[in-house]
């Protein structure tokens, strides 16, 4: 089945034949990330589609190692024995996962300390793993890259926050363009004199500098790093937003100085335990909220995009040859998850190419999503029947997926379920449906309706046992059955496809066979 078709040059369309099982790709399958940050040390270990890597491991250690760095000049002590304690769990683990030597990095506080060398010494000479300590400049590549990874093609401006510093990267259609590294880390901010009045003037007069070396004022803004995510969580909570997935969340100007006054008025500890934080990363939290005022102030972007994806992901995309570079993030992952968990690898391919024509007329963005839905189909078969269309709601609206905005979460969501389940009323999942308007909230059911019709004509190739075709102008649904498929068109396939035809809008059904 997967194979039917591989001789044609355009049978995989426009997304290319899929890369998950080229060698190359194969090469990355399993990789391991240490991240030495000044606030915290982080082990990632990506697994899966290579494109669109799911974590496979995934553990942070809040060290601290760049606490009280701008008085005092050292590591702090104690983030120094607990980062050293972390770093050698970490190498110990890459050795049980055969992914030894796991690649090191350090930012800020490692390069900036006086006893930086000495750590990164000792780090080769008792554990035995290269720490390689980058510069700003370096780390806002990094980041770029990593945004990169979920977003291809991206243009706008990137700002990486960590515990000592803060970095900019400008993106123009897919390639990182200039860096830059500044002082606005809020661990860095904590030590500064002269109370608020000086905070505020040192932030905003940085950010300024920042603007007349990078410009990109008024362009997207990709928002990377703990204190940032902490902020959108924050955010979501505030908004009671209803979908947690934070990669791809979108804020606006107003939302965020919203958030930030919301911040300042709130009771820390108690705002610390609603929505989830630790306290170490919550003690950042208003001291980032003031960057991100100005910084939104400043740099006036019409949008704003929380990125999960960091400088460990552009670490991995640096290793990507450049033919997986340009796969679509989404399509391959979920292309890895049909061949992985479908009953069919392959059927997704030749279903989009049989609910085509219910589509006439939409954007290659709106078609994109259609095929990734149809590639998802039947991922979550094995679940009990009476919870599938449950589970594959939840999967597609928190998969660790790429290159998809949370409106086109919920709208694969909803196809999908309507794939396993004909009605959504009295669904828990309410909250979510109303972020789509009521004519992608028909499109989906559309999509999954003729998706179970499909899966039920034919076990093999639905496009070859059958032609849909649909006339909006005078809402006729038309059905071309094969010879063969005659015979599989019984009740239940019937009666799917009278769903099918009532989820439309057909006033007219004509089914003729060949």
């Amino acid at each position: 089945m997967d194979g039917q078709g591989d001789n044609q040059a355009d049978d995989w369309g426009p997304f290319g034949r899929p890369l998950f099982n080229d060698p190359a790709a194969k090469a990355l399958s399993r990789v391991g990330v240490v991240d030495v940050g000044s606030n915290s040390v982080r082990l990632v270990v990506f697994d899966g589609a290579a494109r669109s890597p799911a974590y496979f491991y995934n553990e942070k250690v809040m060290c601290g190692l760049g606490t009280d760095l701008a008085e005092t000049g050292h590591l702090h002590p104690e983030g120094r024995d607990r980062a050293l304690k972390a770093i050698r769990r970490f190498q110990r683990l890459g050795e049980t996962m055969g992914i030894a030597p796991l690649t090191a990095v350090a930012t800020a506080a490692v390069r900036e300390a006086t006893d930086g060398p000495a750590f990164r010494d000792e780090v080769r000479d008792q554990i035995g793993l290269d720490l390689y300590v980058i510069d700003g400049e370096e780390e806002a590549r990094l980041s770029a890259q990593g945004v990169l990874l979920g977003w291809p093609n991206a243009s706008g401006l990137v700002c990486d926050i960590g515990g000592s510093s803060m970095e900019l990267a400008r993106l123009a259609d897919g390639a990182v363009g200039q860096t830059i590294t500044s002082t606005l880390g809020p661990l860095r901010l904590k030590s500064l004199d002269g109370g608020k009045k000086a905070l505020t003037r040192h932030i905003a007069e940085t950010i300024g500098d920042l603007r007349d070396q990078i410009g990109g004022v008024g362009e997207r803004l990709f928002l990377v790093g703990g204190s940032w995510r902490a902020i959108a969580r924050i955010d979501m909570h505030r908004r009671n937003y209803p979908l947690s997935v934070l990669h791809e969340y979108r804020m606006t100007r107003e939302d965020v100085l919203a958030t930030v006054k919301f911040i300042s008025n709130a009771d820390i500890p108690a705002l610390r335990t609603e929505v989830g934080l630790s306290e170490s990363r919550m003690a950042l939290v208003p001291l980032a909220s003031l960057v991100l005022k100005e910084l939104v102030g400043t740099f006036e972007p019409p949008e704003i995009a929380i990125s999960s994806y960091g400088i460990r992901e552009g670490m991995l995309f640096e290793q990507m040859p450049g033919p997986l570079r340009m796969c679509d993030p989404l399509i391959e992952a979920c292309r890895f998850a049909e061949a992985k968990d479908a009953r069919i690898p392959g059927f997704g391919r030749l279903l989009t190419t049989f609910v085509k024509p219910l589509f006439p007329g939409i954007t290659p963005a709106r078609r994109r999503i259609i095929k990734a839905a149809c590639l998802l189909h039947d991922v979550s078969w094995r679940a009990h029947p009476d919870y599938r269309h449950e589970l594959v709601f939840d999967y597609a609206t928190r998969a660790n997926l790429g290159g998809l905005t949370h409106q086109e979460r919920v709208y694969i969501g909803v196809a999908l379920l309507h794939r396993y389940k004909n009605s959504r009323s009295n669904s828990r999942f309410g909250p979510m449906f109303e972020m789509l308007s009521d004519e992608d909230l028909q499109q989906a059911e559309v999509l999954g309706k003729a998706m179970r019709f499909g899966a039920m004509l034919s076990t093999r190739a639905p496009d070859e046992m059958a032609t849909l075709d649909w006339s909006p102008e005078d809402k006729t649904l038309s059905l071309q059955l094969t010879p063969e498929a005659r015979d599989l068109f019984g009740e239940v396939v019937e009666a799917r496809f009278g769903a099918l035809a009532s989820a439309i809008g057909a006033d007219t059904v004509a089914i003729t066979a060949s």
